[in-house]
């Protein structure tokens, strides 16, 4: 796949986790999230769609009208990505700037996400 295929993918799967309505978001997780992908943050280890569907929606109900944004271009080689993102309050407060590596699949679709939430740990 090429790079603006994978941009289109990782655009995508940011947009889902702004989804708050279930179906929706499972629509657009299945044009995005590979069969049985891997997600891994700090707090959660989960693989596939509808595991990491119903952490999406635990997130919402914690955080009533927050959203994620891109705080950088999506970074791409070979099957590999990288992103930075942070979450916006309803009140428009943000959160840290967070990192998120990810694998795509020969489909096209995500295989993994590992997500490191705030800034590198200093030297």
């Amino acid at each position: 796949m090429d790079k603006a295929g994978i941009t289109k993918t990782v655009t995508q799967y940011l947009d889902a986790w702004n989804e708050p309505d279930a179906r929706k978001r499972e629509a657009m997780l299945a044009q995005c999230w590979g069969d049985g992908a891997v997600y891994v943050d700090p707090t959660v280890e989960l693989s596939g769609a509808a595991a990491l569907n119903a952490h999406i929606a635990k997130v919402h109900a914690a955080r009533p009208g927050a959203s994620l944004e891109f705080m950088s271009g999506i970074d791409v080689h070979h099957n590999v990505v990288r992103f930075l993102w942070r979450l916006v309050r309803a009140d428009g407060t943000h959160g840290d700037t967070s990192i998120d590596f990810g694998e795509v699949g020969p489909d096209g679709r995500l295989v993994k996400i590992v997500g490191f939430f705030g800034a590198a740990p200093a030297l």
